[in-house]
Order: structure tokens, then sequence, then C-alpha cells
């Protein structure tokens, strides 16, 4: 299997790091954002989006770092990662439109202004990071995980942009159950940091 991917995306983390917590064979392919390489035809052959991650495995290939999740907890039977009963996985799949949604025209819009001086409102997408961040600390006050007993593809789809909100010039400080959780992902066995910015320093 190869990732295509960026080490600045959030969005080709989630899927790396997946991909080396269950101990998946797989080689990193670098496509190069600045020489705007994810518009080339080759790559649009791969995913007409033009946007990274993307995941080849063998004739297979899957765009979107949510679907490249998917794919991989059902190709390697993790149902611990993505459960098969019902409720459980309707418990995901709710994260994962939070991290398709909310997170990222929050938390990742505003990390976008400062990294790549993308032309979104930074207070608007300030203020609806700090909406959402109140509600996963609410539902990290009760329970160690986010969709379920232990770590599910919903922990990882939300954590990269969230662990780099201050990059984004969002503060983290007044999110205690959120800055646990993110700590017990980092603690996962064969867990893959997301590179961190001069302006995470600074945060």
């Amino acid at each position: 299997m190869q990732l295509h991917y960026h080490p600045l995306s959030g969005h080709s983390h989630r899927a790396h790091l997946f991909l080396s917590l269950i101990g998946a064979d797989f080689e990193l392919v670098l496509v190069d954002i600045k020489s705007a390489e994810h518009k080339s035809e080759a790559f649009l052959a791969l995913n007409p989006f033009g946007q990274v991650p993307v995941l080849v495995d063998g004739q297979t290939i899957i765009p979107d770092s949510n679907a490249i999740l998917i794919y991989l907890a059902k190709k390697f039977e993790r149902t611990d990662w993505l459960p098969e009963d019902a409720p459980g996985a309707a418990r995901v799949q709710r994260w994962l439109s939070v991290a398709a949604g909310q997170l990222a025209f929050g938390p990742a819009a505003a990390r976008l202004v400062t990294l790549f001086n993308a032309p979104f409102r930074p207070e608007e997408a300030i203020a609806r990071a700090h909406a959402i961040l109140k509600l996963i600390n609410a539902e990290l006050t009760t329970q160690k995980w986010i969709a379920g007993d232990g770590p599910t593809i919903a922990d990882i789809a939300l954590y990269s942009y969230v662990a780099r909100a201050p990059e984004g010039n969002i503060d983290l400080s007044a999110y205690s159950a959120v800055e646990v959780w993110l700590q017990r992902i980092e603690a996962l066995p064969n867990f893959v940091p997301f590179v961190k910015t001069p302006l995470a320093t600074a945060a």
C-alpha cells in the first residue's frame, strides 16, 4: 500500500497515524503541495478533487482521509477500531461527521489561515473551533475515548487538528479533558506524531 500525503496536512496525518497504529505495511509517497503536484494530471487521476491523502492498495484507490480510515478498518477486520454493531458504528460515524464538518471549519481552518494565509475569517474559524472543543471536552469528561470504551477511528479522525489547534491561535488550556485525551492517544503503541511547525512552539 502507498499513502500519498503531505506532512503538514492533518487529513494526511490521521491516515498515516492509523496505518501505523494497526501495524500495516505501507509506503509514504510525498505530494509536493508547493509545486501544485496535487493539481497535476497524474495526481488528479488518483483523486479528481486534487486533495491529499490518497491510499493506493493494488488496484484499489481510496481518496479522503475518513474513507481511508473506514477502508483500513474493514480490510484488516479491526472491529476494535470500527464496531460492527449498529449503535457502535453510529457513534463512530457521528464523530467522523464532526471531523469533516465542525473540525474542518474550526481548528483546521484557523490553522490554514496562520500557516498558509487561507482566505478564511480567522475570528469566525476560532469561534467555531472553541464551540466544537467545548462539546468534545464535555464528552470526554465522562469517558476516556470519544466513541466507545476503547480508541476507535473516531478518535483518530479528531486527533490531528485538535492537537495542532494552537497553530491556529486556539488555546487548549481551558479543555483539560481534551488535553488528557490527546496524551492518551499519544501513548498508544506505534503512535506517529503530527509534525509541529514553529507556530506550535510560539503558541
